[in-house]
């Protein structure tokens, strides 16, 4: 999350980012003259993509966001677990749920070696207290705003929206999070640990492919949805353009007593029917392992919502569970173009065959670490999709980088020169092109829209990247 500065950061941040271009220009040397030359025409040219549609000019857009809030204790994770002498694992394994060191382990290098995101419940309090414990005064930690709904609010926030938050944050942070958010105050928040590591790591004989981060909670008030009944009193006299919906993975292998989850769910499926059909609803993707919730999440929450986000993991776990499968824990973290475009073409078929009596899905936004991939229904009430794309491109740099004025000396392109457009024989290919990087063209009822993502090289923070890409990407499409 950003500080106090944020806002001004944003309003100058663009023009910051093209003194630097100029100064990386100036300041080149021969060997790296070409690579240079690209990555500062590609992001000019994005910068170029991102500023064609200004919020300057119009009324702050009124977002909804909910659920749920945290401090996230951010930690380098491999210097925890040998603070607390967990030796790295023979055995990397998936588990639903966390109970014991073993298994900590486990689960641990099972995400780390391919650098995929994963967030898991412990279920052994005693076991969560220490490693908070052991974290406190790891050298390098930092407390941040977390929760998926008070982290896509500061982000909408600060790009220009005025934002009902259903959830609460800790009064430490009421001078970071923006005088745009109406939200609760928690005095005391539950603490999630978030474990980080760079592209490069090691832990024994396990090296993490990419940067990315390993979640885990033993939270027991953002499971029960706490804030939605207020959330949902509050909803109608705000009047929002946009209700966005996340933070439910913290209902994932909860141990709720029977039927309480079916309850709280209903309760939900309730509020997203009974906004307007003019809102526009958003539903956020996250870490689910849980079969039975993926499929509450199909019954209660996607038949309600015009528009998805999610990330390459979350993306083909989806379209195997609506393709009979079982989910799918661990997908490439570094998929191709063609393949993610395949399956979001699937994902939106399916969905709008499985509901067409319902709200139809117009929106479906793919973030993963090497592009931005898009699909918005011609005619619907989403627009501006290239230049959202070009802007949720280079948040993901802000983000991760943690500043707002891109360097192109910190970043580099990870996408191919050019794509298929489909894994089917003979499928166009696309070229990457420096000075019009955001590549959209017409299918059947949508358009489509590619934008490579100038990958941050030196990684401030994983966590919390595709709540602010997302977050970014809709603002400019309200």
């Amino acid at each position: 999350m950003e500080g106090g500065g944020s806002v001004s950061w944003m309003k100058y941040g663009p023009v910051v980012s093209l003194f630097v271009v100029i100064l990386a220009l100036w300041f080149r040397s021969p060997q790296n003259e070409d690579l240079d030359d690209r990555l500062d025409t590609v992001l000019s040219s994005l910068l170029r993509a991102e500023q064609k549609v200004g919020m300057s000019n119009v009324a702050r857009p009124k977002v909804a966001v909910g659920f749920g809030g945290c401090v996230d204790l951010i930690v380098d994770g491999v210097s925890l677990l040998n603070k607390i002498g967990l030796p790295p694992t023979d055995q990397p394994l998936h588990h639903d749920y966390i109970e014991n060191t073993e298994q900590l382990a486990q689960s641990f290098a099972y995400f780390f070696a391919p650098g995929a995101a994963a967030e898991r419940f412990m279920l052994n309090d005693t076991l969560f207290s220490e490693l908070v414990e052991a974290s406190r005064d790891l050298p390098g930690n930092r407390w941040s705003v977390g929760g998926n709904a008070p982290v896509m609010a500061g982000r909408m926030a600060t790009e220009g929206c005025d934002v009902l938050l259903g959830g609460s944050f800790s009064p430490d942070f009421t001078d970071v999070l923006s005088q745009h958010i109406t939200g609760n105050i928690l005095d005391e928040p539950d603490i999630h640990l978030i474990l980080e590591y760079p592209s490069g790591a090691s832990w024994g004989h396990y090296t993490s492919r990419r940067a990315n981060r390993y979640i885990i909670h033993s939270d027991d008030h953002n499971p029960y949805l706490d804030s939605m009944e207020e959330f949902a009193e509050k909803l109608g006299d705000f009047k929002p353009d946009l209700l966005v919906v996340g933070g439910l993975q913290m209902m994932d292998n909860f141990p709720f007593q029977s039927g309480e989850r079916d309850a709280l769910f209903s309760r939900l499926a309730d509020l997203l029917s009974s906004s307007s059909p003019q809102i526009g609803v958003h539903f956020e993707m996250a870490s689910f392992v849980e079969e039975s919730i993926m499929e509450d999440l199909l019954h209660y929450v996607i038949p309600h919502a015009d528009s998805l986000g999610m990330n390459e993991q979350e993306l083909p776990n989806l379209l195997s569970l609506l393709k009979g499968s079982n989910i799918t824990v661990l997908s490439d973290p570094n998929p191709r173009v063609a393949t993610v475009l395949d399956q979001m073409r699937e994902v939106y078929r399916i969905l709008n065959q499985r509901y067409k009596d319902g709200k139809p899905l117009t929106r479906l936004h793919v973030h993963t670490l090497a592009f931005q991939a898009m699909i918005v229904t011609r005619g619907s009430q989403w627009k501006n999709t290239m230049s959202a794309t070009a802007k949720a491109s280079l948040t993901a740099n802000r983000h991760v980088c943690g500043s707002n004025d891109i360097d192109p000396s910190k970043a580099r392109l990870i996408m191919d020169d050019s794509f298929s457009v489909s894994r089917q024989e003979g499928s166009q290919r696309i070229p990457l092109q420096e000075t019009r990087p955001v590549s959209c063209w017409d299918e059947e009822d949508y358009e489509i829209c590619v934008a490579p993502v100038l990958v941050c090289t030196e990684v401030y923070q994983t966590a919390g990247g595709g709540d602010n890409i997302s977050a970014a990407g809709l603002v400019l499409q309200i």
